[in-house]
């Protein structure tokens, strides 16, 4: 719970998660893990990718503002230490899981 909080905070992915009703009243597939997890990877490319247009646009002149291009690379560099972050704890929970006993 604590790892969702942290990400829901830090990534920009949606706070709110919204459900569409369907016809049979029973969508659940915005809720699943895999969806929630292909966002925040999601956005922690375009955050990379971000930084990475801002830097060339500093180079050939068009951003002439240093803090902007700073802002960027520090938030890409947060994204990437987060999803780090989380990688490790999944490990370590597989780990953890692997070592019961049935």
């Amino acid at each position: 719970m604590i790892i969702m909080e942290t990400i829901t905070s830090v990534l920009p992915v949606q706070s709110e998660i919204q459900v569409k009703p369907s016809s049979t009243g029973h969508n659940m597939q915005n809720y699943s893990f895999k969806n929630i997890f292909h966002n925040a990877l999601k956005n922690l490319n375009d955050s990379q990718l971000k930084s990475e247009e801002t830097v060339k646009n500093f180079l050939v002149g068009e951003v002439t503002d240093v803090h902007t291009v700073m802002i960027s690379l520090e938030e890409a560099k947060l994204y990437m230490q987060l999803a780090v972050e989380v990688r490790n704890k999944l490990v370590e929970a597989y780990q953890e899981v692997s070592r019961m006993q049935v």
